[in-house]
């Protein structure tokens, strides 16, 4: 990966994680703990505290703990990013999005010792997992990432592009 690219997926990162940050802060500021807020019908800002990963898994480890593992997995999305082959410009994006929304939820839990939660899906008799915008990155990422692996899967089952079908 060249520097330029470096930077410019840096920037992803770093946008998406202080979008998330900012995000965070406002919902903290202007919404008392376990308040909600109904946005549009099935959509809710809910304010409340995920001190685990991914809908509360992990819950019972420590603050330390939780930091070191997240950072852990941070280097390793970096390494598969930095090794991504110079086309596969979704996957890259993606891995920026994914370090973006990793970067934003460690920041909460290395400052408060949990992460804020906020967005809630919902019908009168269902609940989707509260999640914040740094999980939306980080599942919007993995999807483009995926996406290039299946796109690069078709390129090379088809090299020349055409199907080889002979209705084709």
């Amino acid at each position: 990966m060249t520097k330029r690219s470096l930077a410019i997926y840096g920037l992803i990162a770093l946008a998406a994680a202080a979008l998330d940050q900012w995000v965070k802060q406002l919902v903290v500021a202007n919404m008392e703990l376990h308040e909600s807020i109904e946005v549009v019908p099935m959509l809710s800002l809910y304010h409340t505290r995920n001190t685990g990963i991914a809908f509360s898994f992990l819950s019972g480890f420590s603050d330390t703990a939780m930091v070191v593992l997240t950072g852990a997995v941070m280097l390793f999305i970096g390494w598969l990013a930095v090794r991504a082959e110079h086309h596969q410009h979704l996957a890259r994006t993606g891995f920026a999005l994914i370090l973006g929304g990793a970067l934003g939820n460690i920041v909460d839990r290395a400052t408060l010792g949990y992460v804020v939660d906020y967005i809630l899906f919902h019908t009168e008799t269902w609940s989707f997992a509260v999640f914040n915008l740094a999980d939306a990155f980080i599942s919007v990422g993995a999807a483009m990432v995926v996406l290039q692996e299946i796109l690069d899967w078709r390129d090379r089952d088809d090299p020349g592009g055409k199907d080889p079908s002979p209705n084709a």
